[in-house]
C-alpha cells in the first residue's frame, strides 16, 4: 500500500486549477487585450520564482463513487515570488473565473494575502482586475451568505496594517470595483493601464439604475479621470510597463520599515558638475524653467522615478539615487501656478512625506515655493486646511531632510519644505520672506503706489528695490542657511550629506 493514487489526484487537481476559467474564458481575456493573471505573475516575477499558496483551492464536484468530475478554482491567486532576487508576496483576482468577483475560496485567499505579507515582512504587490461581492452571493454550494460572524475582525485591518509596515504596490489592469478598488487605493504606489483599466465605485449598470444615465466604464473611471484626482499615481502604456514601474518603485524601498534600502553601486562621480545648472534659473523672475531638468542633472543619471505627476501639479514627488543611496524628491514645478501649493498639492505632499517617514527614506526638497494658491477656487478647496496638514506632516517627520533653496521660499507653505533640523543650502537665485515680493509690495506700499504719477512704474521700482533685500547672502551671514553654493556643486554637497546621515537612519531603526 502507498499513496500513489492520492498523488495522482493532487496532480489532476493542479492541472484543473491551472486551466483557470477554461479555454474560452482565456481566449476572451486575450481578445480584450488583457493577459491572464497567471501570465501577469510570470511576467512580473523573476523566472520560476513563484511559489503559489492554495494552488488547488476551489469548489469541486464528485460523482457517487467519490471521484472528481470538475473543479472551479479559486478566482484569487497568491503566493511568494522574487523581483530582482528580493522576496515579495503577490496576489490578484482571476478575471477568467466569474469576472474576478470572489467565490468562497477566492475570498479567503484575498483576505489572507495581506496577512501573509505582514507575517513575513516582505513587500506586497496586488494585480487587480475584478469586482467585489455579488448580489447573487457566493453560490449555492456555499450555503448562501449570512454575513461574517460577529467576532470577525474587519477585512480592512490587515490593509491598514500593511501600510504601516511593508511597501505595497498595486496595478489596475482591467475593470476594478468594490473591495479590489478599495485595496487598490489602499496602497503606497498605484498604477493603472491607460487603455484597459477602470477604477469604479459602481459599474455602468448600477449607475444607470441609480441616475438614469448611460455611461461607459471609461467615462466613469478611466485613467484620464483618475490620474487627475489622485486615485492612481501613475498611468502605464501597457501591462508590462505597469510591472516595470512597480519594480522601479520598490527598488527605492527596503523590505519593511525595520530595514534600510540597500545602496547600489554607482559609477556616477559625486563631483560631476553640469555647466547647464549655472544658467538654468532665469534672471527674469517671471520666467519659468524645468525643475525636472535640475533633478536629472544633480542626481544619479537616469535614477529619477516620479509618481503622482498629474495630481497637484505644482508639486513634484518621486524618488532618485545620489551616489547609490535612495532619496525622496520633493520639489515645486514653476510651470503650474508658479509652483504654489494647492489643496491637491498639499494632500499629495502630506501623503508623500508620511510614506518616506514610514520607510526611512531621507527627503531632498528643492524649493521654489511662492506660497499657498490663492483665489476663490483655492478657498473653496480648503487650501489652508490641507496646506496646514502638509506643514504639520513636515514638522512631525523624523527622517533626515536636505533643503535646497532654488528660487522662491515664501509664506506658511514654505514651512512644508524644511524638515526638523534639516541641512539647508541656497543657490544665488534664492529669495525668501513672509510674502512673495509682488504681493508684499502691493500690500505694504498700497497708498504710495496709488498716489504716484505712474503707479505701474512706482510698483516696479519698489519691487526691484525690495528684491535686492531678498537675496540669500543676508541669510548666510546670519547663519540661517548652512551654505550658499554654486549650483554646479549641488550634487557633491547632497552626496556627502547622504553619506553622513546613514548613521542617523540606522539609529532610527534601533529605536523602533
Amino acid at each position: 500500500m502507498n499513496w500513489k493514487k492520492e498523488t495522482v489526484e493532487i496532480r489532476k487537481r493542479r492541472k484543473l486549477a491551472k486551466s483557470q476559467g477554461g479555454k474560452e474564458a482565456i481566449k476572451l481575456q486575450h481578445a480584450k487585450g488583457r493577459l491572464t493573471l497567471r501570465e501577469r505573475i510570470d511576467l512580473l516575477l523573476d523566472e520560476e520564482s513563484f511559489q503559489e499558496q492554495g494552488e488547488i483551492a476551489g469548489g469541486s464536484e464528485v460523482n457517487e463513487e467519490g471521484k472528481l468530475e470538475s473543479l472551479t478554482p479559486a478566482n484569487f491567486i497568491l503566493g511568494f515570488g522574487k523581483i530582482n532576487n528580493r522576496d515579495i508576496v503577490v496576489g490578484g483576482e482571476d478575471f477568467t473565473v466569474k469576472g474576478g468577483s470572489p467565490n468562497s475560496a477566492g475570498l479567503r485567499k484575498s483576505v489572507y494575502t495581506e496577512e501573509l505579507a505582514l507575517k513575513y515582512k516582505v513587500p506586497l504587490i496586488r494585480l487587480h482586475e475584478g469586482g467585489g461581492g455579488s448580489v447573487a452571493g457566493p453560490g449555492k454550494k456555499s450555503g448562501g451568505y449570512g454575513g461574517d460572524p460577529v467576532f470577525s475582525k474587519s477585512r480592512f485591518k490587515s490593509i491598514a496594517d500593511t501600510l504601516r509596515e511593508i511597501p505595497v504596490a498595486s496595478a489596475a489592469l482591467g475593470p476594478v470595483a468594490g473591495m479590489p478598488a478599495a485595496r487598490f487605493v489602499g496602497s503606497h504606489f498605484r498604477v493603472m493601464t491607460k487603455e484597459t483599466a477602470q477604477i469604479l465605485v459602481a459599474g455602468p449598470a448600477v449607475v444607470e439604475r441609480a441616475f438614469g444615465k448611460k455611461m461607459s466604464k471609461e467615462e466613469l473611471g478611466g485613467s484620464e479621470i483618475h490620474k487627475l484626482n489622485g486615485v492612481t499615481d501613475n498611468v502605464a502604456s501597457s501591462e508590462e510597463d505597469a510591472f516595470e514601474q512597480i519594480k522601479k518603485f520598490l527598488s527605492y524601498f527596503p523590505q519593511n520599515k525595520y530595514e534600510l534600502t540597500e545602496r547600489i553601486t554607482c559609477e556616477d562621480p559625486i563631483d560631476r558638475k553640469e555647466e547647464e545648472l549655472i544658467g538654468i534659473i532665469p534672471k527674469d523672475r517671471k520666467r519659468s524653467y524645468e525643475m525636472r531638468d535640475i533633478i536629472n542633472l544633480v542626481f544619479d543619471k537616469n535614477s529619477f522615478f516620479e509618481m503622482t505627476q498629474f495630481f497637484g501639479r505644482g508639486i513634484i514627488t518621486g524618488f532618485a539615487r545620489i551616489n547609490g543611496y535612495s532619496v525622496a524628491i520633493f520639489a515645486n514645478d514653476s510651470n503650474f501656478y508658479a509652483g504654489s501649493m494647492s489643496a491637491e498639492g498639499a494632500q499629495k505632499t502630506t501623503r508623500f512625506i508620511r510614506l518616506c517617514d514610514t520607510f526611512n527614506i531621507p527627503i531632498v526638497s528643492l524649493v521654489d515655493e511662492p506660497g499657498f494658491l490663492i483665489g476663490p477656487d483655492a478657498e473653496k478647496a480648503g487650501t489652508i486646511l490641507h496646506g496646514t496638514q502638509a506643514v504639520l506632516a513636515t514638522t512631525e517627520s523624523t527622517v533626515p531632510w536636505s533643503t535646497i533653496m532654488i528660487r522662491k521660499s515664501f509664506g506658511v507653505a514654505a514651512a512644508a519644505h524644511y524638515g526638523p533640523d534639516g541641512y539647508v543650502l541656497a543657490w544665488p537665485s534664492a529669495e525668501s520672506g513672509p510674502l512673495p515680493l509682488e504681493g508684499g509690495v502691493a500690500v505694504a506700499f498700497k497708498k504710495e503706489i496709488a498716489s504716484a504719477e505712474n503707479p505701474e512704474a512706482k510698483r516696479r521700482e519698489l519691487e526691484e528695490k525690495m528684491a535686492k533685500n531678498q537675496n540669500p547672502f543676508p541669510r548666510a551671514e546670519a547663519f540661517s542657511v548652512h551654505e550658499i553654493i554654486d549650483p554646479r556643486e549641488t550634487r557633491k554637497y547632497i552626496a556627502l550629506w547622504a553619506e553622513r546621515i546613514q548613521s542617523q537612519l540606522r539609529a532610527k531603526l534601533v529605536s523602533r
